[in-house]
Formats: structure tokens, C-alpha cells, sequence
């Protein structure tokens, strides 16, 4: 089986993989081949979200997605949320779920993250049902949720918020 060259632009930067296989996942690639360990491997079946990633701006389960597929396409990862332009800035999402504290493990947060980023930027005022179906993908075993939806509706408002003064969250 030969290798083949893949170009991809992740998170804005053209990348290059040259030693992908045929058969390897957009997950394995963006994990092992990219050093890009945010996305996670937990069920390898698109079940859990724990693999979340956009490809051309749509919501993927990494893990079930070859790499060669997403061949000449724009990749977008969790270490893509923060704005690289501000240091070390979290985006507005990564901090909310630390000001709720709605990270525990961490398995789980990267895909939620993925998630509410992509709910918000659609709607920025979600009802709770907008909310639970945007999440309904991701499965955390350690929170009842609760601080994980405390953590949306604070994302919500700080977007709301920076809209309404005119800055870019």
C-alpha cells in the first residue's frame, strides 16, 4: 500500500501529509501524522463527539471521515478556536466552560466544543431545546451536565454581548 500527499488547511495553515495512508482516518491524521492531540479518540464509531472537527465549515465525526476524503479541504480543530493572532486568548466557549467549570476529564470537550462553537455562530440566543440538540452528539461520562449548559448559556451571552458593542467574540 503507498502513501499518498495530502494537502489540507488546518485552522487556516496549509498543511501538507505525505506519508498518509489510503485507509487512515482524518482523526488519525490529525492526531498522529499533525500533532494535533485536541480532537479525541474514544470510540472510534462517530458515537461519542469526542472527535468533532469542521470540514468546510460542517460538523464531522473526524473518526469516520478518511483523511483522503477531506483531500484539498478546510479543516478546522479545537486548537482552531482560539484566536492565535491574541498569544494564548481562549475563545469565548473554551472560557466559558472553565468559568463553569465544565471540564472534568476533558474527553468530552473538545467535540462540545466544536459544537457549541458552530451552534452559536448560527444562533446567538439558542433555546434550551437548540442547546440539547446541538450537544446530543457528545457524551460526557463525568457531569449530568449541568456546568456543560451553565457553560453554553454563559458562551450565549458573552457573544451577545460582544455583538452588541461590535466586537468579534
Amino acid at each position: 500500500m503507498t502513501a499518498d500527499v495530502l494537502s489540507l488547511t488546518i485552522n487556516g495553515q496549509r498543511r501538507e501529509v505525505v506519508d498518509a495512508l489510503p485507509g487512515e482516518s482524518l482523526l488519525f491524521v490529525l492526531r498522529e501524522r499533525l500533532d494535533l492531540a485536541g480532537s479525541k479518540n474514544a470510540c472510534e464509531e462517530g458515537e461519542c463527539g469526542s472527535g468533532t472537527v469542521r470540514v468546510d465549515d460542517e460538523l464531522v465525526c473526524s473518526c469516520l471521515v478518511l483523511a483522503a476524503a477531506a483531500d484539498g479541504c478546510s479543516v478546522t480543530t479545537v486548537e482552531g478556536l482560539a484566536d492565535a493572532s491574541e498569544g494564548s486568548r481562549l475563545a469565548d466557549v473554551q472560557q466559558a466552560f472553565l468559568d463553569a467549570g465544565a471540564v472534568q476529564c476533558g474527553f468530552c470537550i473538545p467535540g462540545l466544543l466544536m459544537a457549541v462553537d458552530a451552534l452559536l455562530e448560527d444562533e446567538d440566543d439558542p433555546d434550551d431545546l437548540m442547546v440539547r440538540e446541538a450537544v446530543s452528539g457528545n457524551l460526557c461520562r463525568c457531569t449530568g451536565y449541568g456546568r456543560i449548559l451553565e457553560a453554553i448559556n454563559l458562551a450565549a451571552a458573552s457573544r451577545r454581548a460582544a455583538g452588541e458593542q461590535g466586537v468579534t467574540p
